[in-house]
């Protein structure tokens, strides 16, 4: 149940991964588990009226409250950040469209859709003509109710399936929309993990929409649970994980923290994480950043259906990170991208479009993502001239017996050769054609017995 889903986040201490390193948490987590776990969130999360600002932003944050430490930062409205400016703050408690017989047959505590999000105030009887101006719908999918906002233009609307709208044939509508815009906070959240390095793995996601579960409940679920996983490790980067609006809460976070973004030397926007679709990866604008070669190799090596997409400056919050002013190595994580797949802004993303294996899918790329970043070092052969004897290090001995120790002794010699101080391990996998973990292991081997340094 939700409750019992709530009861395991807010109990968890994370003590069985107390002090244990990221591989080793990819090797004993329970991935079918926390994609459970992840479903459950968004089942949860589900039912609320979340907008850009407002107490729906906050009653998603506080919830996350009780699954990792967020820092919740209220920001006012009317500051300016950069070009923009922090809207107002909406709220809305009620909203309907009532028949000349006063039955709801429009009704906004059916779903929270059936209101364009940031709809102004409004309480009035009206023509069907007037009406059917400010209502939405899609008639290539009668059923669905779309999902439309208003943000930066002060307008109301309803949006309805078509099927709706085919029935409202009175002459005259009560209408209702009990909202408030007025000038309060934008909202976020952050939760800062901190490694023994400043360098930073920034994580994002928009946690505005409404009820849309695949964009972007599947990639708070994410965000959520994998801070969690991570916080009780022993970590080289430090990770900073941000719950914001779309847009304007990447936009303000930035104009907040313009002195550290230095510190963020890989980042990815978390959506779309929990569709049947193929992962897909948006490139940084830089294309081959540490990110972006990271995310590439696991996609390549998980040996499922993958597409990799450049950037471009539309999409989620990477093309602000991107922008020229930052050009941060941020990319976007996903699976189906937006606008892909039909149900995208529409009543059909719920929660029959997202399932747990999905998640659980995204959620190991995700954390073997993190793990080669961990990883991934440069290191200076200490015996460059020539190959040093292995033999007489007892280096052959602690491989033999296996049976996979040929490629171990492999992976030896390629680390000796490429370890130049220029050539990650990363690197040196992809040139070798080896497993990322074997010449990890063989660069751990090779530094014990002094021939291997790390720069």
């Amino acid at each position: 149940s939700f409750s019992s889903c709530h009861s395991r986040f807010l109990n968890y201490s994370g003590s069985e991964y107390r002090n244990m390193n990221t591989t080793e948490l990819k090797n004993s987590i329970d991935l079918k588990q926390v994609g459970k776990e992840m479903y459950s969130l968004i089942a949860e999360l589900y039912p609320i009226c979340r907008s850009i600002t407002g107490n729906g932003f906050r009653q998603t944050l506080h919830r996350l409250q009780r699954i990792i430490p967020l820092t919740i930062h209220e920001v006012p409205s009317g500051m300016q950040v950069f070009d923009w400016t922090v809207p107002k703050e909406w709220n809305i408690r009620d909203a309907y469209i009532k028949n000349s017989a006063g039955q709801r047959v429009v009704d906004f505590q059916k779903s929270n859709l059936h209101v364009v999000n940031y709809s102004v105030p409004i309480r009035k009887k009206m023509t069907s003509a007037e009406l059917k101006g400010h209502i939405f719908t899609l008639p290539d999918h009668p059923d669905w109710i779309p999902y439309r906002t208003s943000y930066y233009k002060e307008d109301w609307g309803f949006c309805l399936s078509h099927n709706q709208l085919a029935i409202l044939n009175d002459a005259e509508y009560e209408v209702c929309i009990d909202s408030s815009l007025k000038d309060v906070y934008l909202t976020y959240g952050e939760y800062y993990i901190k490694g023994s390095t400043q360098d930073e793995f920034l994580i994002s996601c928009h946690t505005c929409h409404p009820s849309l579960c695949n964009d972007n409940l599947s990639g708070i679920s994410l965000a959520a649970l994998l801070a969690r996983s991570l916080s009780p490790l022993s970590v080289r980067y430090s990770y900073r994980f941000l719950f914001i609006p779309g847009t304007i809460g990447s936009i303000t976070w930035l104009a907040l923290n313009e002195g550290i973004t230095a510190h963020i030397k890989n980042g990815l926007v978390v959506a779309c994480v929990g569709d049947p679709g193929k992962t897909t990866y948006k490139k940084s604008r830089q294309t081959d950043a540490g990110i972006d070669k990271t995310v590439l190799y696991v996609l390549k090596e998980s040996g499922r259906e993958y597409e990799v997409i450049d950037f471009h400056p539309y999409g989620y919050d990477e093309r602000q990170y991107c922008s020229p002013g930052f050009d941060l190595p941020v990319g976007c994580l996903m699976r189906t991208p937006h606008g892909r797949y039909p149900e995208y802004h529409t009543s059909a993303d719920n929660l029959s479009l997202v399932k747990p294996e999905f998640l659980e899918d995204s959620f190991s790329k995700y954390l073997a993502v993190i793990d080669i970043t961990e990883n991934n070092r440069r290191y200076v052969n200490q015996n460059p001239k020539c190959e040093p004897q292995l033999g007489k290090r007892g280096l052959y001995e602690t491989i033999g017996g296996r049976n996979d120790s040929a490629i171990r002794q492999l992976a030896m010699l390629w680390v000796l050769n490429l370890s130049d101080g220029h050539h990650s391990l990363l690197d040196i996998a992809e040139r070798s054609c080896l497993r990322f973990e074997l010449i990890q292991n063989a660069a751990e081997v090779l530094t014990k017995h002094d021939l291997l340094i790390e720069c």
